[in-house]
């Protein structure tokens, strides 16, 4: 099943973990949503900006450090995902807990692990 993922910290960068994870989500199925602070393009995908509306969205995963994730908190919760996933160096416990508090399932797991063991 199909699910529309978010990716925030996208970068054009072919060698950050982002950029990767973009490519794979597309590779298994699912479409992905590239958020970041450049212009730019992923794997034919436009990079967004700023805090764009967004509806149906599945899972959001972070590729951001938890002092930039700030500006993103109430963007995250608005959007009623179903999950958030925390990667290696996102954790987060106050958005983790604001996640819980707004049913959102958080995650602390690798993105490009979970496609690649089919645990998405």
């Amino acid at each position: 099943m199909s699910k529309k993922t978010l990716v925030i910290g996208a970068s054009n960068n072919p060698s950050r973990y982002s950029y990767k994870a973009v490519v794979s989500l597309k590779e298994h199925g699912h479409e992905a949503i590239p958020l970041g602070i450049k212009r730019g393009e992923v794997d034919g995908l436009t990079i967004l900006k700023g805090l764009p509306e967004l509806d149906a969205i599945n899972t959001v995963t972070l590729y951001v450090n938890p002092l930039a994730q700030k500006q993103y908190f109430d963007y995250i919760v608005n959007l009623k995902p179903e999950r958030v996933i925390f990667n290696p160096g996102t954790e987060n416990k106050e958005l983790e807990d604001l996640c819980e508090t707004n049913g959102i399932e958080p995650i602390e797991a690798c993105t490009l692990v979970m496609l690649a063991t089919n645990q998405y």
